[in-house]
């Protein structure tokens, strides 16, 4: 076999194990994305919340928070009786009880709270999605974007090169989409974490002292929530770039993996770049 058929075999080898690896990717991966990308309230209709918080919320965490409110109002009566010896002012009793009934029912109902919150906030994405349906006349969704890439950068046997820009390009895109996928399951987690723990937030901004545990959980819940609006606008972008504009496309699918750190900017909150974290971490393992 002479040398030149030998590279040949050698280039077409490792074609077909790239064109596997990423219709693999295309078929079995991104069919998750669309899920954990567009949160709703069925976030919390899962076993694993079922089980802690217990049959619509009524045990579980909402016990707890009970408990607690349960303690603070214990602790004012001794604040209230020791007052009248100390001289120190301390809040009106009626105000108090005031104060207490309307967190009593903002922790009990908490977990009621926060699935309108995931509602309204999924429905507001969703008409963006509507919209840009009606103006482009293709589904606004992660998997329609995923079938458009892969007419835009073939990736058929015979036509995937991955020496070739349109390969190098489709490596670029499939490495960013999954780096999309760690990073919103990421978000996904995350998400659920904050509203497992809604009624500790809510009963936090119970007093002035820790008031900035609820700030800090309402902005990272807002922050990671608000996401899902920016979600079908890029993708909408993406679809109005010409084909013939690879680069841009490609642009486009980075935006998306980075769009957390640009709204974490704006408004502070969590950070799920995945890429971003593996990054440090490899840093620090080099010290």
């Amino acid at each position: 076999m002479e040398q030149s058929e030998i590279i040949d075999l050698i280039i077409e080898t490792i074609n077909t194990i790239f064109n596997n690896i990423f219709s693999s990717i295309d078929n079995n991966i991104y069919t998750n994305l669309d899920r954990v990308a567009f949160i709703d309230s069925s976030i919390l209709s899962n076993s694993f919340f079922e089980k802690i918080i217990g049959l619509n919320g009524k045990n579980g965490f909402i016990y707890l928070t009970d408990a607690l409110l349960v303690g603070i109002a214990i602790f004012y009566c001794v604040k209230l009786y020791l007052s009248h010896f100390t001289g120190s002012n301390i809040e009106k009793p009626y105000q108090f009880i005031f104060k207490l009934l309307i967190f009593s029912i903002l922790v009990n109902f908490s977990y009621f709270l926060m699935e309108n919150v995931l509602y309204l906030n999924n429905l507001f994405s969703s008409s963006i999605q509507e919209i840009g349906k009606s103006i482009l006349g293709s589904e606004i969704s992660f998997s329609e974007l995923v079938a458009k890439l892969n007419t835009t950068i073939s990736i058929g046997e015979s036509s995937l090169d991955i020496f070739s820009l349109d390969g190098i390009l489709k490596s670029f895109i499939s490495v960013g989409l999954v780096n999309l996928l760690f990073t919103y399951s990421l978000r996904y987690v995350l998400v659920e974490v904050l509203i497992l723990f809604s009624p500790f937030a809510l009963l936090s901004s119970i007093t002035s002292s820790t008031i900035w545990i609820f700030r800090s959980w309402a902005k990272c819940l807002f922050s990671l929530l608000i996401l899902q609006s920016f979600f079908p606008l890029i993708i909408m972008i993406i679809f109005s770039i010409d084909e013939q504009n690879k680069i841009l496309i490609v642009s486009g699918i980075l935006l998306l993996s980075k769009m957390n750190s640009y709204v974490r900017e704006l408004f502070g909150g969590l950070s799920v770049d995945v890429s971003g974290r593996f990054t440090n971490i490899m840093s620090m393992l080099k010290k």
